[in-house]
């Protein structure tokens, strides 16, 4: 998150008409001591002034925390920030920095003009504050640049949204992971050997420890830690597992595609929610000729393989008479009561055949396509949620890189 965005509305129109104090002019010599550099971040440097006036900035901002060390972080942050944003080749015109200036004196319900004198009557320069903008709106524009590529928003992604905006779930989980490869069967023996031995983890350092030498995951180097989960987003079958751990214990190993898949509880939270109420609950019907006769059962079970969505389902009936398929969306109250029994234990794109039709000569594959919650007030539109969720996931890559580009970055203090 931008430091631009931690500051909380009308607090520095606030200050500012407090009227604080503007420091007392600096003499020949000590100014010149102000623009000796103290701090050099991969050969930029930045000096006691720069800081000074930061310091001076933040205070009237009244943002959180001490504005001297606040001060520091944000400007070796920001020289990290411009020095990947311009080897990438990004540099923004003075017009958009201008916008991005008069963007946040808004704000303030302020005028840019007005805003900087009032800047300019507390002791900081015009330019304090556009270096200030100029490295959040670059920062903003370079991470669109660089990971909005990789973003896509699905629908179960916008259902989840939904869910977690109507208090949709009510657990979390905090996890470390070791995901152990398996390529052949020699491979398999020895990784289900490592993994008993996993399973031993006494402690979270010892987990990591195991994390860092054999798992395959990207976590690894951080000792295999997640960052907190909303228990609901888990598939069923890992959730089922994870939700069966207390803190400092480890999971089973999990087959996965080509793996084993280890877990580590670190914390879990619970929180009080209401159930939500859906307005209409959409699902998938298929139908299979033999009832639960072992060849129905078998076709179930190849239908079940080959689908992960509803849509998928249309790829099955392909070249088949329309009525073997249907798809029908409905309130709760209208759904059948054996088909919304078996749907009150299905995530969306989960599936089960234990339904039958025609005194019991057709099996049913039952899949859920999703749920739409009843919300109070206004409904966020689609295209709102999905830039949300858009912008949460390149923030997240945002946040990972800049930490990559800290870790090497050379930092030297005078």
């Amino acid at each position: 998150m931008t430091p631009m965005r931690r500051l909380p509305a009308l607090v520095v129109s606030l200050a500012l008409l407090l009227g604080l104090a503007v420091a007392a002019p600096f003499s020949g010599a000590a100014a010149q001591n102000l623009f000796t550099p103290v701090i050099f971040v991969n050969d930029e440097a930045i000096t006691r002034y720069e800081l000074q006036q930061r310091a001076r900035m933040l205070s009237l901002f009244r943002a959180p925390g001490d504005p001297a060390t606040l001060a520091r972080e944000q400007l070796i942050e920001e020289r990290i920030k411009m020095d990947a944003a311009e080897a990438a080749g990004v540099s923004l015109p003075d017009e958009a920095i201008e916008g991005g200036m008069a963007e946040f004196a808004g704000r303030a319900n302020m005028g840019a003009d007005e805003f900087i004198a009032a800047l300019t009557q507390a002791g900081v320069s015009e330019e304090t504050f556009r270096a200030f903008v100029r490295a959040g709106i670059t920062w903003r524009e370079f991470t669109r640049a660089r990971f909005a590529p990789r973003v896509s928003v699905s629908d179960a992604d916008l259902e989840r949204a939904t869910q977690a905006l109507t208090g949709g779930s009510s657990v979390r989980v905090l996890l470390s992971e070791i995901i152990l490869p398996i390529q052949n069967a020699e491979q398999a023996a020895a990784q289900r050997t490592l993994a008993s031995q996993i399973a031993e983890a006494d402690s979270e350092a010892a987990f990591a420890a195991f994390a860092r030498r054999h798992s395959a995951a990207q976590t690894a180097q951080g000792g295999g830690r997640m960052n907190w989960r909303q228990a609901s987003d888990l598939p069923q079958g890992l959730r089922q597992i994870v939700l069966a751990l207390a803190p400092g214990e480890v999971s089973d190993p999990l087959p996965i595609d080509g793996a084993l898949a280890i877990f580590y509880m670190r914390d879990i939270e619970e929180t009080s929610v209401t159930r939500p109420e859906y307005s209409a609950i959409e699902y998938a019907r298929y139908y299979i000729p033999g009832g639960r006769s072992d060849a129905a059962l078998r076709r179930a079970a190849e239908v079940r393989a080959r689908v992960d969505t509803c849509d998928d389902l249309y790829g099955v009936a392909q070249g088949q008479p329309p009525e073997v398929l249907d798809r029908v969306s409905q309130a709760p109250e209208e759904i059948p009561a054996d088909i919304a029994a078996e749907l009150a234990t299905l995530d969306p794109g989960e599936s089960s055949a234990r339904i039958t039709r025609n005194e019991g000569e057709v099996l049913v594959f039952l899949m859920l396509c999703g749920r739409s919650p009843k919300l109070d007030g206004e409904q966020p539109t689609v295209e709102d949620l999905s830039n949300f969720i858009r912008n949460q996931r390149i923030q997240s890559f945002a946040d990972g890189y800049l930490e990559q580009l800290r870790a090497e970055a050379r930092i030297v203090e005078r």
